[in-house]
């Protein structure tokens, strides 16, 4: 029996390579589907043993109000990623909204967490489909479907809608669309369901909205939180936004550190939760004579207000939920180069002490210090010539 494969007929090279890239697209849109669908069914799964612990569990009295914390610490000391307290309480809620999930759970993923938990079979609850479905009764879209169209970044924004109706017509609109997170944020939020239910012509409307949507890409989402952790990623392996700039960092960041000025190493793409956006700081220090923490960003272009602006919320976000006694407010420093041009501004949270803003001019490296070691870094590269 001859097992090689064969190609189907004689190709030439146009059509060698655009066979190839269909392949690498089609399987890397697989390989981005599977994942997205293990993490949905992961998070499902935690909901449903949570929500019927907390209902059925034999010592459940003994964990009172504090069932959750105790879960949440738990989980994370065992290195089950993406299980905070407030994890913990999304992933229960998205078991109760999504009843009709329990379709996409397998025989061989029952087997492997070691319960049946197919509707009428669950060894918990015993009658886990009249429970589930009575949570939510206007289940509209198969979970196959829902699971296999949506990643869990979606049902996330999804969750956040409390009318069943509505939540449907989002769901429908963004399989519809492949719309991508982002789209189906900034469509919740311009109210389209709304403005649908008012249309006198709804379907002009639809095509519209459709037609200038931003579309989920195939290609892996690595740079999705939930994803990156649940694949075991660190921040590190895959926020850097080009290879010049994940080198110019490490340079920066043994820069800081070799002057000596009291720069402590805290973080490298220190990951930060403003409302349900997930935002990477660069690079994290804390002066021990300015007692301050130090954030750095390097962008790799021109200096624009929307980079300072950028700078200036996680200085504040520092302010606001970083700050111990005893700690002054902190600095940030933005890195813009382009070119032969490199530029460093200064970003303070509120600070009205020129006693410490002039502490901090002399304790910090120069301006020109700083400028200087960027243009040699980007001349070494060989960017600075082109």
């Amino acid at each position: 029996m001859n097992t090689q494969a064969t190609l189907p007929s004689a190709l030439n090279f146009a059509q060698l390579i655009n066979a190839i890239r269909q392949v690498n697209d089609e399987l890397t849109a697989q390989a981005s589907r599977a994942v997205n669908t293990s993490l949905t069914l992961r998070n499902w799964l935690i909901g449903f043993y949570v929500e019927e612990y907390e209902r059925q569990g034999v010592d459940r009295a003994e964990y009172g109000d504090k069932l959750m914390d105790k879960v949440a610490e738990s989980l994370t000391r065992h290195g089950v990623s993406r299980c905070d307290r407030r994890e913990i309480y999304r992933y229960r809620q998205f078991y109760i909204t999504y009843p009709q999930i329990v379709e996409a759970v397998t025989p061989q993923l029952q087997q492997l967490v070691g319960a049946a938990v197919l509707p009428g079979n669950n060894p918990i609850s015993g009658n886990a489909e009249q429970h589930i479905v009575e949570a939510t009764p206007q289940c509209q879209i198969g979970g196959q479907s829902l699971i296999s169209k949506l990643s869990f970044t979606h049902f996330v924004e999804l969750l956040n809608l409390e009318d069943a109706t509505q939540r449907t017509f989002y769901e429908i609109e963004c399989i519809q669309g492949n719309w991508s997170v982002r789209e189906l944020k900034r469509q919740i939020h311009s109210f389209y369901y709304q403005r649908c239910g008012l249309s006198l012509d709804k379907k002009k409307l639809s095509e519209l909205t459709h037609q200038d949507a931003e579309k989920t890409a195939t290609a892996l989402p690595v740079r999705d939180p939930y994803v990156f952790e649940f694949l075991g990623l660190s921040p590190q392996e895959v926020m850097g936004e080009s290879h010049l700039e994940d080198q110019l960092i490490t340079q920066i960041e043994a820069f800081l550190l070799e002057l000596g000025h009291g720069f402590c190493f805290e973080a490298r793409q220190k990951r930060i939760l403003i409302g349900d956006e997930h935002y990477f700081i660069d690079l994290v220090f804390y002066h021990r004579i300015l007692k301050c923490h130090v954030l750095i960003e390097l962008k790799l272009a021109e200096f624009s207000h929307e980079n300072i602006g950028q700078l200036n919320t996680y200085v504040s976000w520092y302010k606001k939920n970083m700050l111990l006694e005893g700690d002054n407010p902190p600095i940030g420093i933005l890195l813009c180069t382009h070119k032969k041009h490199s530029l460093v501004e200064y970003a303070l949270a509120g600070m009205d002490n020129q006693l410490f803003v002039s502490k901090y001019q002399l304790e910090l490296p120069k301006r020109e210090e700083i400028e200087r070691f960027l243009a040699e870094k980007l001349k070494e590269s060989g960017v600075a010539d082109e």
